[in-house]
């Protein structure tokens, strides 16, 4: 019966995966507010635009907050994915907050998966981390 249930979860998982795959792609050089429906809980991947690699991928109570206000926007402190970029040697051109902000509006793209559960959002995010293997993924603390 337990291996019924896993097949099962396995399923729901490659269905949702397709879900997120088959959403539509937002670029961070035109993203605006009005972008993103106000309201929305989710899951979201954050991808090179010209390569495809998956760069960040997380989850919130607030889709356009957390895309706009925080991730182009905000400190590093609202949003890792800049710090990360300051700091990775692979990327020496982004020196500072402003540079990794350039960076996002460039070459950056995002989609994103609505989920109002916050406990289904968690398994999402650890799903689509391991499934796309990210490049940033956050410090266990």
């Amino acid at each position: 019966m337990e291996q019924i249930n896993i097949l099962k979860r396995f399923q729901e998982a490659m269905e949702v995966y397709q879900t997120l795959a088959h959403s539509p792609i937002y670029t961070f050089e035109q993203l605006k507010p009005s972008t993103v429906e106000e309201g929305l809980a989710g899951v979201y991947v954050i991808s090179h635009r010209k390569t495809g690699e998956v760069l960040y991928v997380g989850r919130t109570k607030n889709l356009r907050r957390r895309l706009y206000t925080n991730h182009l926007m905000g400190p590093t402190t609202n949003a890792r994915l800049k710090k990360y970029l300051v700091e990775d040697k692979n990327e020496p051109q982004i020196e500072n907050i402003e540079a990794a902000k350039q960076y996002l509006r460039e070459n950056c793209q995002f989609q994103y998966l609505v989920e109002p559960d916050y406990r289904r959002r968690g398994q999402l995010e650890g799903l689509f981390s391991y499934l796309l293997h990210v490049r940033y993924i956050d410090e266990e603390h």
